[in-house]
């Protein structure tokens, strides 16, 4: 299971698939946020190192890292993979979300997005950086967020397709 854990800094630098990114002090919240956007449209937000969320460019959730859990999608159902360490190996458990779990996730990940809406439209927040620098990015995540916050499904697949 391959996950990068990057500081919010080297996010903004070096998250080159991200062509349009942002990074944001929002009120109230101890880590920066980190959202971004693919040249296909697909969008990324990083509300901490252990909560991202990755969409298609149809706002479907792909792929979600939540604690020390990766999430994807597959044929429309979240996978959950976890590393447990032994002395010898390490071994990868899968788990397949039943609807009740599905649904808290999807639960959970709503209202994060749905605070962050919220935030920027109240401007509780403060630009750290951008790439590129003239982009309206809040403009761009308030659209996305309209659109999709409320409504995102699970995708067929964890490709950002």
């Amino acid at each position: 299971m391959a996950r990068e854990e990057h500081d919010r800094e080297d996010l903004l630098a070096e998250a080159k698939a991200l062509v349009e990114r942002v990074s944001l002090d929002i009120s109230g919240n101890d880590e920066q946020v980190v959202i971004g956007f693919r040249r296909d449209g697909s969008a990324s937000f990083y509300f901490s190192p252990q909560r991202v969320y990755q969409f298609t460019s149809a706002g479907q959730l792909r792929r979600g890292f939540v604690g020390d859990r990766l999430f994807k999608a597959q044929r429309r159902q979240l996978i959950a993979l976890r590393r447990e360490r032994h002395e010898q190996a390490v071994e990868l458990i899968r788990h397949v979300l039943d609807p009740r779990e599905t649904a808290g996730f999807m639960a959970e990940m709503r209202s994060h997005l749905n605070a962050l809406h919220h935030a920027l439209a109240e401007g509780k927040f403060k630009i750290v950086g951008q790439v590129p620098e003239g982009a309206d990015m809040i403009a761009r995540i308030g659209c996305w967020l309209d659109k999709f916050a409320d409504a995102t499904e699970v995708a067929r697949s964890p490709r950002a397709c």
